[in-house]
């Protein structure tokens, strides 16, 4: 397949910056941590981050000087969809009241959306006034995903609509099928084959986005999917939905792959098989083994750049029995 790529500059959308109050240097530093260390580089900006950060950095930095806390902020979490930029602070202390006015008055003046950490997940929260839906669209399917500041989405969004309608021409789900989507997170690629297919059933470990997945579909008045959460790296022989049978399956896996649900997805009768993949090795590793153990056919594959500027590859490929 021909490789996907979209723009190289300024695509990313989610992000976690460090943070560092460096005493010598007698300031903050906002950036990237460097590879195996605590050390922040220091950077006056980021050209892959969205401009609307990655621009901006020098003013986190002297935002966070400000703060009493200065020294007990760790990290930044940045998430954007179509629209607004929230960004997260992690902080290991309450912010005073002078703190929390600072962080106010810095979301009026660039128009970002603070939110505070102290803990975790549930612990995040937006400051008064600053709570803000995130949301991005799949023009082509008429799909919106509506997400939350720390949920997993993929960071490069034009890339990510290129690779899910890469995933429904490889598909091809057709009006009377049944389709299985493991990993299905949100409904990114769940809520585009349902436009297409009969039924869809996706499959996911965080019940949070299972939770969040099926209030997707309910907003995009997608009635034929259902979502479910479980293990896939654990015992799922009871599952429920393990019962029924597929014509067709997409899988999303983490870096770690899919090998211990390739055999559940060959009994489940799905005679074609997508699989988008963020790491190599596990794909090539899986794919030996639906070749050579479970009767499929590797039939197309190819790369996405999701990540350009760095050595991290995404690819997709297409296996059918």
């Amino acid at each position: 397949l021909e490789p996907l790529a979209a723009e190289h500059w300024g695509y990313r959308r989610k992000a976690r910056l460090g943070v560092r109050w460096v005493a010598k240097k007698g300031r903050v530093l906002v950036g990237f941590r460097e590879r195996g260390s605590a050390f922040v580089t220091d950077i006056t900006g980021c050209d892959v981050l969205h401009p609307s950060v990655g621009d901006r950095l020098p003013e986190l930095a002297r935002l966070i000087e400000a703060l009493s806390i200065r020294d007990r902020v760790p990290q930044i979490e940045v998430a954007m969809g179509d629209g607004p930029v929230v960004l997260v602070f992690r902080v290991l202390e309450p912010p005073s009241d002078p703190d929390l006015a600072l962080l106010q008055e810095f979301a009026a003046e660039t128009g970002f959306h603070v939110y505070l950490q102290e803990g975790g997940l549930e612990t995040v929260r937006p400051l008064t006034g600053q709570g803000v839906e995130l949301r991005y669209s799949l023009p082509r399917h008429q799909v919106h995903i509506d997400f939350e500041p720390l949920d997993f989405t993929q960071v490069n969004l034009e890339l990510n609509r290129l690779m899910v309608d890469r995933a429904l021409a490889l598909l091809d789900p057709q009006p009377d099928e049944q389709v299985l989507d493991l990993f299905c997170g949100l409904g990114n690629f769940t809520l585009p084959i349902a436009r297409r297919a009969r039924s869809v059933v996706g499959v996911e470990g965080d019940e949070g986005l299972v939770q969040r997945a099926q209030q997707n579909a309910e907003r995009n008045a997608i009635g034929n999917v259902s979502f479910h959460s479980a293990d896939l790296y654990g015992d799922i022989e009871l599952a429920p939905w393990r019962r029924d049978q597929y014509d067709k399956a997409l899988i999303d896996p983490p870096r770690s792959g899919a090998l211990e649900v390739l055999d559940l997805l060959a009994a489940s009768g799905a005679r074609r098989l997508v699989y988008v993949s963020c790491y190599p090795s596990t794909l090539a590793r899986d794919a030996e083994r639906l070749v050579h153990g479970l009767g499929y056919r590797l039939a197309a594959a190819g790369a996405m750049d999701m990540f350009p500027h760095t050595a991290h590859l995404e690819s997709m490929a297409l296996f059918e029995r």
